[in-house]
């Protein structure tokens, strides 16, 4: 209970932080703060998925990118091919790109319906799963990424109709963007409250602790981690939903995500695109976006040095010694 007021306050005083920077910036620079606010919106969405799957699963996926691309791709084809509305086209991308991900999961990543169907005619395993496996799981998952590019660059071509962007705009910026910044905030709050305050998140951290312990109490490890790697893959889905309509609908679309996401994760958890966000937005509008980009592994590259704990290191670290002295 006294560690969940104070992970609750926390969160708090970070909203709090952000909320008062946003109503600064609007008063002195609003399209500079836009920018920078929809650059850590991009951030962050791009690497909660990667988060998840690589923090609990210990798996990290290359093809990271290509589940976004799902996302993206799915959302596109609904809204423009079938006729539904943007935001059923939207959950229904990120739903196909969750079951897409179970899949993923069940076959690659676990070798479970390989090994099912090895059990019953080798009468043995021979497939290891992925799970705490970084580099076997880095193989595989890149291997997957060029078969998805590929397959989609001969299934829809090398690009297919995009969808227009919704809204108009403030100070000259786009409103969707702007509210894309409104929905990465309930993104977080809902994956905060899933693993957190639910059933389903008490099984997936004691998972992630302890698997042998967690099996002992009746916990099945195993589906657990397959619905880890659906929610993942699913919140990747729900990125290339989000951006669809902003970017052009090509086969390589991840690419523009996975930079951002590594990063992300490598500084510590998709949260610190909160900080992460304000140095590519500068960067780029000063000196362009690859400029960017080389500002993100730099900033990544002295956060290894510095703090190998990572920003949640830190965090953690302060929060023990405040509670210490309380």
């Amino acid at each position: 209970m006294r560690q969940a007021l104070s992970q609750a306050r926390y969160g708090i005083a970070a909203v709090v932080a952000v909320v008062a920077l946003f109503a600064v910036g609007i008063a002195t620079d609003p399209n500079l703060t836009f920018r920078i606010y929809y650059s850590m919106s991009f951030i962050v969405l791009a690497a909660i998925g990667l988060a998840i799957i690589f923090g609990i699963m210990g798996v990290i996926n290359l093809a990271h990118g290509e589940f976004i691309l799902v996302g993206a791709y799915a959302t596109t084809l609904l809204a423009v091919q079938v006729g539904l509305p943007l935001p059923v086209a939207m959950l229904a991308g990120a739903l196909v790109t969750a079951v897409f991900g179970i899949i993923v999961e069940r076959v690659i990543i676990s070798g479970f319906v390989i090994n099912w169907i090895s059990q019953r005619t080798v009468g043995r395993d021979i497939i290891k799963p992925f799970y705490d496996r970084l580099a076997d799981s880095m193989v595989a998952t890149f291997g997957l990424s060029l078969i998805m590019v590929q397959g989609a660059r001969i299934v829809f071509g090398n690009s297919i109709d995009q969808i227009g962007v919704p809204f108009g705009s403030t100070s000259g910026y786009p409103d969707y963007r702007i509210a894309l910044v409104g929905i990465t905030a309930g993104v977080l709050v809902l994956v905060y409250l899933l693993f957190t305050q639910t059933t389903f998140g008490t099984r997936v951290r004691a998972t992630m602790q302890d698997e042998e312990t967690a099996k002992a109490l009746g916990i099945d490890t195993e589906r657990t981690y397959m619905l880890t790697f659906a929610i993942g893959s699913g919140l990747a889905g729900f990125t290339g939903a989000l951006f669809a309509p902003l970017l052009s609908m090509q086969p390589s679309i991840g690419d523009q995500f996975l930079v951002e996401a590594f990063v992300a994760v490598v500084v510590g958890t998709s949260l610190s695109g909160l900080l992460l966000g304000p140095i590519d937005a500068l960067f780029s509008d000063e000196f362009g976006e690859f400029a960017g980009r080389i500002a993100l592994l730099v900033a990544a590259m002295l956060a290894l040095r510095f703090l190998p704990g990572g920003i949640t290191g830190v965090v953690d670290d302060l929060r023990d010694r405040l509670e210490g002295e309380s």
